[in-house]
């Protein structure tokens, strides 16, 4: 049996790994130094001798943060606006930017001028909120579900991917008697398995992550995502640090306030990070969608 001859490492192949390296960890180590300093005691946080590892146990933030009963229900609410949201992020631009690679359609370059147009300009805070409410969506869940429901730049990473597959695929559906929706539905989104991993991770850490416009158009407390809440929270535990006068105990609550920070970073990010590893095979398949013709 013939050996496979193995690969002679270069200079180029030791530089990559290097660089490789140093980026982890100038992305790995901020994770894990909040998390450490998450649950480490405040005042070893505070003089900076946390710089790794957690030193001395402590759950305060923690408490603090789900000792209020708003915090369940933000997350139902932050879920449920994500999940939802995405889904209807993806049944409104991925169509569209299938639909603006097919020649046959009248106006396309006008439609995707317009598109590239709200990319750059809009109307402002106050006539989009004047909108909403004429439009009977203020203080509903339907805002934030609908407002940016369509996203220009994700309509273009669409457009790229699609018109990059082959035409001969739609034009054999064509023989076969599809007509362009079960062409689309049967066809080509089960080959486009990358571009909506793409788009569901684009899509649902912008819900995610969302607050300012539910602090304005949401006014029920009820209907509030989970960063309304920590946002809140944080508010409330600077508020307390700074009506105290001062010494020791003021310096406590400083000490406080920033293990509550720390642990609202986690609390918030935790989901997405734990989520990100099945969506990253589609993610790597799709991050460079449209940028390679061949």
């Amino acid at each position: 049996m013939k050996m496979k001859k193995r690969k002679k490492i270069t200079l180029f192949d030791i530089v990559v790994h290097i660089i490789a390296a140093l980026l982890l960890l100038i992305v790995l180590y901020p994770l894990i130094i909040v998390l450490s300093s998450s649950v480490s005691e405040p005042a070893l946080v505070a003089t900076g001798k946390v710089v790794l590892l957690p030193k001395g146990i402590n759950l305060e933030g923690y408490k603090a943060v789900f000792k209020n009963p708003d915090i369940m229900i933000g997350y139902a609410n932050t879920i449920f606006y994500t999940v939802v949201g995405t889904i209807i992020n993806l049944i409104v631009t991925v169509p569209a930017g299938y639909a603006l690679t097919k020649n046959k359609i009248p106006g396309r370059n006008m439609f995707m001028t317009l598109f590239m147009i709200t990319m750059y300009f809009s109307g402002g805070l106050i006539p989009t909120f004047l909108l909403v409410k004429s439009l009977g969506l203020y203080n509903t869940r339907w805002i934030l579900l609908f407002l940016g429901a369509f996203s220009t730049y994700n309509c273009i990473i669409c457009r790229s991917f699609f018109a990059a597959m082959p035409v001969e695929l739609e034009e054999a559906a064509e023989i076969d008697g599809c007509n362009p929706l079960r062409t689309f539905i049967q066809i080509i989104l089960p080959l486009s398995k990358a571009l909506l991993g793409v788009m569901v991770l684009y899509f649902g850490v912008a819900h995610w992550n969302s607050y300012f416009s539910a602090m304005i158009y949401i006014k029920e407390d009820h209907m509030q995502p989970l960063q309304v809440f920590l946002r809140r929270i944080l508010i409330l535990a600077q508020t307390a640090m700074n009506i105290e006068e001062g010494g020791e105990y003021a310096q406590a609550m400083a000490d406080r306030e920033a293990l509550i920070r720390y642990a609202v970073i986690v609390v918030s990010s935790a989901p997405l990070l734990i989520i990100y590893p099945f969506l990253q095979k589609y993610f790597d398949k799709g991050v460079l969608i449209g940028s390679v013709k061949g």
